[in-house]
């Protein structure tokens, strides 16, 4: 049943509400149609499954304009939520730091700084478009689902990730170099937008940011970006990377880590815990100080997923941190795969990869939107999670928060019985705004 604009859960009205300054009125109910559209729509997500879905007078030609042409900001857009999100953790940061006084040993001298950190994780996703012909900015990506390359778009996507809540920040389109040069755009590498990713991000006050990044985006430039600002950095490793190692005679060679790996023994590796959303599972770990190539000091981290396992199932993490114990590192790197979540939750529940717009803005404004609805679940759920003392997915706050919309709309229907409404004036108001 298409869902009333006027009737909505009193958290999505004033979360909506509090990013209207980037939106005129008119933009606004656009903005507000692609909500209701996107948190109720089970089937494609395009612009006409999300009218469908919205009992209002609208048109697809304005919500095309609305997408294309109307003059907003995503980076406003970014901006607003960010400021909402900081204005929400405030007090959650300072408990975390009021806890650890409370907690920390007592002992002479001058005591430890107390440190908060959130996570900044940085990726891409592929989005497969395989029929479509016209769009900006299309070229061929690796896809991992279909491992191989497919015609599409590359989101880049940033996470800031922290004490148990997530803000996407504002995605961006990879164009290949090819691309750029067939639309006249400027190029801009994967490593050049995660540079750009750190250099701009402005974590909440008093807390410790620490950069997170799977092996395609580990460079000496996004390295250093990173400890330019004082921030912490923890990322994947190729297999080919090389890594000082110091012999017997003290002389200091270069190894790649597979050779390095291939001469570890069973009893350099200890078990660990891999944390993840339902507890963790054990893994094996061995941990090393080092020096990496064009990184400079740093930890390795090897790990395998069973004590026999063969070496081309290792994986390898290198880290800042040179004093991190092996569950700490390891924590960090299982936080990387929050981005991978929020990618597979905006594909499977926000249809990120489903939209029909054929111009760059708009794919861009597209996502900027999913992202929105994205970041209000993610709030919900915080407190679903609060009320029932259990994880909770974005998937079920998604099924709970339409269950509410669905008994919000019978006490609607109700109430203009009540009133006198005849079932055919009932009917007109609950049309949707496309058939």
């Amino acid at each position: 049943m298409a869902q009333p604009v006027i009737v909505q859960d009193a958290t999505l009205r004033q979360f909506a509400r509090s990013l209207a300054g980037v939106f005129s009125q008119p933009q606004w109910k656009y903005f507000v149609i692609v909500l209701l559209g996107l948190l109720h729509n089970d089937s494609a997500q395009t612009l006409c499954g999300l009218l469908r879905q919205v009992a209002t007078m609208a048109s697809v030609s304005g919500l095309s304009r609305f997408l294309c042409q109307a003059p907003w900001s995503v980076e406003a857009l970014t901006a607003l939520r960010q400021r909402r999100f900081d204005a929400q953790m405030a007090a959650a940061i300072h408990q975390a730091h009021a806890t650890q006084r409370e907690q920390r040993l007592r002992r002479r001298g001058r005591p430890r700084e107390t440190v908060v950190t959130g996570f900044l994780i940085l990726d891409d996703s592929t989005h497969v478009k395989r029929y479509a012909a016209a769009m900006e900015g299309q070229g061929w990506h690796y896809s991992s689902t279909e491992r191989r390359c497919m015609p599409g778009h590359s989101l880049f996507q940033g996470v800031y990730c922290l004490l148990g809540r997530v803000l996407p920040l504002t995605p961006q389109l990879y164009r290949q170099k090819a691309v750029c040069a067939r639309e006249g755009t400027p190029f801009q590498s994967k490593v050049d937008l995660a540079v750009q990713a750190i250099q701009r991000f402005v974590p909440p006050p008093d807390t410790h940011t620490h950069v997170l990044v799977d092996a395609w985006y580990v460079s000496k430039r996004v390295w250093q970006a990173a400890r330019q600002r004082g921030w912490d950095f923890t990322g994947g490793l190729k297999a080919n990377r090389q890594l000082r190692r110091s012999l017997a005679d003290g002389q200091r060679v270069w190894l790649s880590l597979a050779d390095y790996a291939a001469h570890l023994m069973p009893e350099d590796f200890q078990a660990v815990c891999w944390p993840n959303q339902v507890g963790g599972h054990v893994v094996y770990g061995h941990l090393m100080r080092t020096r990496v190539k064009k990184l400079g000091a740093c930890q390795v981290l090897v790990v395998k997923p069973l004590p026999d396992a063969p070496s081309q199932q290792y994986r390898y993490w290198v880290t800042s941190r040179l004093t991190d114990s092996l569950e700490q590192v390891v924590a960090a790197a299982a936080t990387r795969w929050t981005i991978e979540v929020l990618f597979a939750d905006l594909k499977e529940l926000m249809g990120s990869d489903q939209y029909q717009v054929r111009s760059a803005q708009a794919i861009i404004r597209f996502w900027a939107l999913g992202l929105c609805l994205y970041q209000y679940l993610d709030e919900q759920r915080g407190g679903l999670q609060a009320l029932r003392q259990q994880p909770v997915t974005l998937g079920e706050t998604r099924t709970w928060l339409r269950q509410r919309h669905n008994d919000l709309l019978l006490d609607w229907i109700g109430m203009q019985f009540t009133a006198g409404a005849t079932a055919d004036q009932l009917r007109s108001r609950l049309r949707p705004a496309l058939t």
